[in-house]
């Protein structure tokens, strides 16, 4: 009997695709109140956390509280940061996207305003300020893509830092497994050609899909797999 394919259990959300809470030290965000005016803080420690890619650093205000943030590249213990409309461009500082001018690298972006941010978080990512429309910020993605978010949602100065944990050679499997342990990303992933036929449409003698790899985008979850809603497959004709 075969069994579920991967999308299909992924999708479910069980507990083999979900990060194990209980080794992470600290949920990052910025709090649900944006300050009105500025509020100064002092880098005081970076955390290794394995659960994420980005070291990161907790933070004393002038106010005697403390936060954890995701670290900038080149910041250091010691150095200062600003949170709120009035902050300064400071690297690590926190401001509403209306007060970042264009061309300016943030990371840690929020999609709605006071949801703490969710986008450009991993490390050596980040995203860029394009233009300032009515009500909107352009904002080119690590991926390219631009997007248009509301200017009341805030975002850091600078880059994550730890962008070359992905240029360290692995050299044996195991260090491979715990890199992604922690983050339970499903690593390694197995090909569809490889499994036999009871567990993948792609499955079967001699490595071979046997049919088109072009699937409908309605398609069922059983049978969503390969180039989902693809132009075009396949090597492009010379002349």
């Amino acid at each position: 009997m075969g069994k579920r394919l991967r999308m299909q259990r992924r999708g479910k959300g069980g507990n083999a695709f979900t990060k194990p809470p209980i080794s992470f030290k600290a949920d990052v965000n910025f709090g649900s109140k944006l300050v009105p005016n500025r509020l100064v803080g002092e880098v005081m420690e970076f955390i290794d956390d394995p659960g994420h890619t980005a070291p990161l650093m907790r933070i004393r205000y002038e106010d005697d509280t403390e936060n954890i943030l995701i670290a900038p590249e080149g910041i250091k213990i010691g150095d200062r940061i600003q949170e709120g409309r009035g902050a300064d461009i400071l690297l690590g500082s926190i401001l509403p996207l209306e007060k970042i001018p264009d061309g300016m690298p943030i990371y840690n972006i929020e999609v709605k305003p006071g949801d703490g941010g969710k986008m450009a978080r991993s490390a050596g990512s980040y995203a860029t300020i394009l233009a300032h429309l009515s009500g909107k910020v352009s904002v080119m993605m690590p991926s390219k893509h631009a997007l248009e978010i509301p200017q009341e949602c805030r975002a850091e100065i600078g880059a994550v830092a730890g962008g070359g944990i992905y240029a360290q050679p692995i050299m044996k499997a195991g260090k491979a497994h715990y890199m992604h342990h922690a983050t339970n990303d499903g690593w390694p992933v197995h090909r569809g050609v490889k499994m036999n036929p009871v567990d993948h449409p792609f499955g079967g003698k001699q490595h071979h899909k046997g049919a088109s790899s072009m699937v409908s985008r309605h398609a069922p979850p059983g049978a969503k797999v390969g180039h989902i809603a693809a132009r075009r497959v396949g090597r492009k004709k010379r002349g």
